[in-house]
């Protein structure tokens, strides 16, 4: 078995409808996880201004809208997302090289300008939602692990250093990019969660030892009786040399 996870790599997903909610679930958790993820229904309806406030609590912000367009539109979303000071951001791999190609630049140059922190750009390549059966609607490749393959090499050729990716491409991904390519996994559930959308998943620590770099983690804490608890459970999980159930009760 592995050692113990030394800095945390939880991130947990926002995925609540208000600006309220998720300051508070923010603050909450902040002592935690590494993280915490905005997407896009909670900035659709709060917009930046839910960035910054969030961001006065301290935790890093991964902004999780996958850019998806022409690459000059992309860039200046990019830069927008740069200014505010995030320190992840995703853009979809279909979008082709030239498009992340400007993404990265634009993170890299805006950041060199504002002289903070460049962020993690990371591109999202085949969506845990989807299977074979969703891929062969779109025509072209049905081979999941294929088409995840064809992207995660064309992001990388790019210059994109993350990408996300389901834990079930874990194992293959670490061993067919460089080291240094970071890896973001969504789709981790404990198992004791009702069935959903996600269809390619794995637990906390299963994922960690596949080679993941970050753990998005959403229903399982933002459901949760006491998020902060169960948060803290799964953080104490992937510490330990012989893991807890993630739902336990964590140490008083």
């Amino acid at each position: 078995m592995s050692s113990p996870v030394k800095t945390n790599p939880v991130i947990v997903a926002l995925d609540v409808p208000s600006a309220s909610q998720a300051l508070q679930l923010a603050r909450s958790v902040a002592p935690f996880v590494g993280a915490v993820k905005i997407g896009k229904e909670l900035f659709v309806s709060a917009g930046p201004a839910v960035v910054r406030d969030i961001q006065a609590s301290g935790v890093p912000i991964f902004l999780d809208l996958k850019f998806h367009d022409i690459p000059n539109t992309v860039a200046k979303a990019v830069a927008a997302a740069t200014r505010l000071g995030v320190r992840m951001l995703t853009v979809h791999a279909s979008g082709g090289s030239e498009m992340m190609r400007a993404a990265v630049r634009a993170a890299r140059e805006t950041a060199s300008e504002l002289k903070i922190p460049q962020p993690l750009v990371l591109a999202v390549t085949v969506l845990t939602s989807m299977d074979s059966a969703a891929l062969a609607e779109l025509g072209g490749e049905t081979d999941v692990t294929a088409q995840v393959e064809r992207l995660a090499n064309l992001a990388v050729r790019a210059g994109v250093t993350g990408l996300v990716c389901s834990p079930l491409e874990l194992p293959r991904l670490r061993q067919l990019l460089p080291p240094t390519v970071e890896l973001v996994t969504p789709g981790i559930r404990t198992g004791k969660e009702k069935a959903d959308d996600q269809k390619r998943t794995l637990a906390p620590r299963e994922a960690i030892e596949a080679g993941a770099t970050w753990l998005v983690i959403g229903r399982p804490i933002y459901a949760a009786a006491d998020p902060a608890a169960a948060a803290l459970s799964i953080w104490n999980s992937l510490q330990s040399k012989h893991p807890p159930d993630p739902l336990d009760d964590p140490p008083a």
